[in-house]
């Protein structure tokens, strides 16, 4: 199988396995797992901020993230479609106490800083939430896994600090951003208070997310975690396998991330060119048209199709390929370790083959049935 539902399906490196293996270990919750300290080191370096955190998800991340920064009953600024507001189980409300207020998103994963600057509360109302937090996420998953920019980053967090309010980045792909963009983490890190990012990703490591930000926002995320039954013990076994991961040597895997991406682009030329595949529409998307290549700047190709969206799929699987439905009746493909350029041709053969032999469907054929 060609298995490109989500770069969560890697698994790990060879050298991640070794590491893994011969990991020092010790007691987490007692800080003295020496794996977890040396990668919980070279996360903040990366970043550069004060300190990180290990923790077990991109979810729990965003969790304690909000645990650190929000009072009960104070609001987050974010984008509507992004993972905090949309698939988190409404974590912030549950666990944290505290409302979303949705953001209208552009194509480009943004949204617009006049909206942003009119969505803060009136502290001196007494019927509004007060605002504790912005969020943005990078890279925007239904943009098509769009880079947000340094520049837009820094004009987000030039808002939210005017208004005494701290900027938390969720960047479950924030070395996808970095790679895109020809900029150094630490570069796309500096203006925000606080960093998230998964390991389980395109970093290929088996579990685990990092948060990072000053000793302060990190000492209050870690007893967040500790609060929903995130303290873990002998975790090096898993911490090893980050280490690896955000290495600077050959076995590292940031820099090739950028395979990843010259592979989503070429999967996107490919698609492009079939009769029956648009772009997406809908939520922080162009108008439905043909699919732009250019917009698989990252790991992400999201698109549509002129067929029945699950025969189609059914098809791709019966050839040995595996995509996942997305939002708005599109469908989503993620490239990542472990698929090569080859596999990308094989895709393209077997998409072709799927849409010749996958009903076809219109706007208008869809009204006939309905009415």
């Amino acid at each position: 199988m060609i298995d490109l539902r989500s770069d969560t399906v890697t698994h790990p490196t060879p050298a991640m396995r070794k590491a893994m293996y011969e990991a020092e270990l010790g007691d987490d919750v007692f800080g003295d797992d020496p794996t977890v300290n040396a990668l919980q080191e070279r996360a903040a370096e990366l970043l550069g901020k004060e300190a990180a955190l290990f923790v077990a998800s991109g979810s729990m991340a965003n969790l304690v993230s909000q645990l650190a920064h929000l009072g009960r009953g104070q609001e987050t600024i974010a984008g509507a479609s992004t993972h905090i507001v949309d698939d988190e189980q409404a974590g912030h409300a549950v666990v944290v106490g505290t409302s979303i207020k949705p953001m209208r998103e552009n194509p480009d994963g943004t949204f617009d800083l006049a909206d942003l600057e009119r969505a803060f509360r009136d502290p001196s109302d007494p019927h509004q939430p007060i605002t504790g937090l912005v969020a943005i996420e990078n890279t925007h998953a239904h943009s098509m896994g769009q880079p947000l920019t340094v520049d837009y980053t820094r004009a987000v967090a030039r808002i939210a600090h005017a208004h005494g309010v701290p900027l938390h980045v969720d960047g479950a792909r924030f070395f996808n951003a970095a790679v895109a963009l020809g900029v150094s983490p630490k570069e796309l890190a500096a203006p925000a208070d606080s960093v998230a990012f998964c390991l389980s990703k395109g970093l290929s490591c088996p579990i685990g997310s990092m948060v990072a930000g000053s000793r302060d926002f990190i000492h209050r995320a870690w007893r967040g975690r500790k609060l929903v039954g995130g303290g873990m013990r002998q975790v090096g076994v898993l911490a090893a396998a980050g280490l690896v991961a955000l290495s600077s040597g050959p076995d590292g895997m940031i820099d090739r991330l950028a395979e990843d991406h010259a592979n989503a682009r070429r999967l996107a030329e490919g698609l492009a060119a079939m009769d029956g595949v648009e772009s997406a529409g809908g939520i922080a998307q162009p108008a439905p048209g043909k699919l732009d290549p250019r917009r698989a700047t990252t790991n992400f190709v999201v698109f549509s199709v002129h067929r029945n969206r699950a025969a189609y799929l059914d098809a791709l699987k019966s050839r040995g390929v595996l995509m996942v439905e997305y939002a708005d009746d599109t469908i989503r493909a993620v490239t990542h370790y472990g698929v090569t350029a080859a596999d990308i041709e094989k895709v393209l053969t077997a998409s072709a083959a799927a849409l010749r032999e996958t009903a076809f469907t219109t706007t208008a054929t869809s009204a006939v049935l309905e009415r």
